[in-house]
């Protein structure tokens, strides 16, 4: 076996998601193996960890598997520095740009979530303090 490529375990290991996850991504063209072991086993490069990495980053952030798709497919075609026209590269850019867009007002709206359970862990706190003790 190559040094650049690696088993689904050590993939699962470096990010973190599970065996299943990781098949269920595969299933649904997410991401695919890059080869497979003449045992059949699949085998991954650090460019399949790093679209892992995308969907594991995309996912608490309530993007569903289609707008990953859209999302991998942008960046692949503008990665891949291809003949594209000036309108389909500022398409893609767009396109990509507008995720990036859709993050930063989730990550808003997280910030407030988490900056309301803070207030409330510090009410609890509060009530637990001021609780006689028995």
């Amino acid at each position: 076996m190559s040094d650049e490529h690696m088993q689904i375990g050590e993939v699962a290991a470096r990010t973190d998601l599970s065996l299943r996850t990781i098949r269920h991504y595969e299933d649904t063209g997410l991401v695919l193996p890059s080869a497979r072991s003449q045992g059949g086993f699949r085998l991954y490069t650090e460019a399949d960890v790093g679209r892992l990495m995308v969907i594991r980053r995309m996912k608490p952030l309530g993007f569903s598997l289609e707008e990953m798709r859209e999302l991998l497919t942008a960046t692949d075609r503008l990665d891949a520095g291809g003949q594209l026209s000036a309108a389909e590269h500022a398409e893609l850019v767009e396109r990509v740009r507008g995720f990036e867009e859709t993050v930063q007002l989730r990550m808003a709206e997280l910030r407030t979530q988490l900056a309301r359970a803070e207030e409330f862990a510090a009410t609890l706190r509060g009530h637990l303090t001021r609780a006689p003790v028995r």
